[in-house]
């Protein structure tokens, strides 16, 4: 004896039912994983009775502070690094944002020595904080999808720490 084409329809329905219900909590745990990761995705600006913009970013759960900004427009993902010298863009980021390439030259990383190219980022971006001709340069090397937002930028404002926050601040 043959199913009815209502159990048919039921047993499909069923099916896809899981099959949707697996993706929306894949979608999910992935939102949840990126937020740990950066929990900065969307930084909120606020202006000081000083004439400054502040940005406050919060730690990520590896004690590091990655943000999402903009290069020239385009979103990009930060992570702060006081010891390097410039931005330091992974190559295919570089490449995406259509950025030139300069001179190159060889500097010291904490895997050895590399050569990069340097290049010049015309509106650098976080939340409402905007740094104009900073330098940085462009890493073959680099595999990650963050950009390393070195001291060529952060030299430009003021930032400090307490506790879990790191405030950056540019005055007018």
């Amino acid at each position: 004896m043959e199913p009815d084409l209502n159990q048919k329809t039921g047993k499909w329905m069923n099916y896809a039912a899981w099959i949707i219900a697996f993706f929306l909590l894949t979608y999910w745990f992935e939102g949840y994983l990126n937020k740990k990761e950066n929990p900065n995705q969307n930084p909120s600006s606020h202006y000081t009775g000083q004439g400054a913009i502040e940005v406050e970013l919060t730690r990520n759960r590896q004690g590091h502070y990655v943000t999402n900004g903009r290069i020239n427009s385009r979103i990009v993902t930060f992570l702060l690094d006081t010891g390097a010298t410039h931005v330091s863009i992974p190559e295919h980021i570089a490449q995406g944002l259509g950025l030139r390439y300069g001179e190159s030259f060889p500097v010291g990383t904490a895997n050895g020595t590399v050569t990069v190219y340097s290049t010049n980022i015309e509106r650098l971006e976080i939340g409402d904080i905007t740094l104009t001709n900073v330098r940085a340069n462009i890493n073959p090397h680099m595999q990650q999808d963050s950009i390393l937002l070195g001291m060529s930028a952060l030299k430009r404002i003021e930032f400090s720490q307490r506790g879990n926050i790191l405030t950056l601040r540019q005055y007018n």
